[in-house]
């Protein structure tokens, strides 16, 4: 049995090729979704996809990963305000990769704090779509012997 990886997305995200596609792409979430469960299937991993805009479901979420082989969590804009999921994310053994769309470094302000990265084993943000398949293959690395 191959070993799972969960992406779990937050708030708005199922709005994706609606929402802002100047910011964020004109893909689909579950047009996303289909990258990334090609790129882990490639990668040798099962892949959980989900989505929720409500922040205790992502904690269970997060909760019943810990063991897995890792999780990609674009928190949307929790990621600013979530300490609960900065929490979660610390309570569990499973490597998390931080991901963004878009650079939010480059974007207003209040999107360049993060309450989760310093829980997270590392963040990509930038590439598009693109920033789950460098998660997956980051989550790859990690697991490598």
């Amino acid at each position: 049995m191959a070993p799972t990886i969960h992406i779990l997305n937050g708030p708005n995200l199922n709005r994706l090729g609606q929402r802002e596609p100047g910011i964020y792409g004109d893909q689909s979430l579950s047009e996303i979704e289909k990258l990334a469960g090609d790129r882990a299937k490639a990668r040798g991993f099962a892949i959980i996809l989900r989505q929720s805009n409500h922040e205790g479901q992502l904690i269970d979420w997060i909760h019943e990963a810990g063991d897995s082989a890792g999780i990609v969590l674009n928190a949307g804009a929790y990621t600013h305000t979530s300490i609960a999921l900065h929490d979660a994310i610390r309570s569990i053994a499973a490597p998390v990769i931080e991901v963004h769309l878009s650079n939010v470094f480059a974007r207003e302000s209040f999107r360049h704090h993060s309450t989760l990265s310093q829980a997270a084993r590392g963040v990509i943000c930038g590439f598009g779509a693109n920033s789950y398949c460098l998660a997956i293959d980051a989550l790859a690395d990690l697991s490598a012997p």
